[in-house]
């Protein structure tokens, strides 16, 4: 295909893209209320007439003449992005996938298969988790202060813990799939598995801001668990692999074994001589007496 159709392919496909995000985000807006009202659901707010004082409840509040416009309008393109993601992921697939190999749109449909539940399950845990972390932080402030939060500090903490529960559960998959593409070894992940539960509880209890060890294990039991299910998946695909092929574990730089096992040698075949040239022709006659041309013993 010649590069002005991959061009006006990909305009098409962003056109589509844009046009689905655009779609969503203004049925966003309508019910942008409502939407603010869920994703505060995690503050513990206080009653009318109840004025916060101490760590108790909060007063979520706009700061700025244009922060209502503004975090309007960036509730409603996020929910445009999230909800029209499978209609622009699904144009961005279709313009990439004539160029990918059979093999490599397998991988890519696994992928995919895999990591849209596995973020959707970190986002729900996290969404579980926020009430817990928003009142532990609330409760830190001294008696005689209110808490008077900003709805965009709100909303920007509440999509900050779902990525990043979201694309904490996609490490098991990344490991997985390095694996099956021969990156790295089942052998290799399971002798790293003290540093990388250490590292998961440390993450858990450095992302989840709560005293009690609640939140930390909630995001580091699940992760550890994935984590133990991918390292038995990789063990399992190198041993078939290696079924398959005694070789595919070897290094680039180091020897397969060979086979020096001796074999017969079988009759002899005898060769016909080739054809002389003129030149040789012409002393056929003595043939007790090897033929020299300018010095040597043949001509090639």
């Amino acid at each position: 295909m010649p590069l002005v159709e991959h061009l006006r392919e990909l305009r098409n496909r962003l056109a589509k893209g844009l046009l689905a995000i655009a779609a969503v985000t203004v049925v966003a807006l309508v019910y942008s209320e409502q939407l603010m009202v869920f994703l505060t659901q995690s503050v513990p707010k206080c009653a009318e007439g109840v004025t916060s004082s101490g760590g108790n409840c909060a007063i979520v509040s706009f700061n700025t003449l244009m922060a209502p416009f503004s975090t309007t309008i960036q509730i409603s393109l996020t929910t445009g992005l999230v909800v029209a993601s499978p209609v622009w992921l699904y144009q961005l697939w279709a313009f990439v996938a004539p160029g990918l190999h059979r093999h490599e749109k397998k991988y890519t449909y696994a992928f995919v298969a895999a990591a849209v539940p596995l973020f959707a399950a970190g986002a729900y845990l996290a969404y579980l988790i926020l009430p817990v972390s928003v009142k532990v932080l609330i409760s830190l402030t001294p008696d005689g202060s209110a808490n008077i939060l900003s709805l965009g500090d709100v909303l920007d903490f509440t999509l900050r813990m779902v990525l990043v529960f979201g694309l904490a559960f996609e490490l098991p998959l990344i490991l997985v799939m390095l694996n099956l593409t021969g990156v790295l070894t089942g052998r290799r992940m399971a002798g790293w598995w003290r540093g990388v539960i250490m590292g998961v509880f440390i993450f858990g209890a450095v992302i989840t801001p709560t005293t009690d060890p609640v939140g930390m294990l909630a995001l580091a039991g699940p992760i550890t668990i994935l984590y133990g299910a991918a390292v038995g998946f990789s063990l399992l695909n190198d041993r078939r692999r290696a079924r398959a092929n005694p070789d595919a574990e070897l290094d680039d730089d180091e020897a397969s074994e060979l086979d020096l096992t001796p074999e017969a040698i079988g009759e002899v075949e005898r060769v016909g001589g080739g054809r002389t040239v003129p030149e040789q022709a012409n002393g056929a006659a003595d043939r007790g007496r090897s033929q020299r041309l300018n010095g040597y013993d043949d001509i090639t």
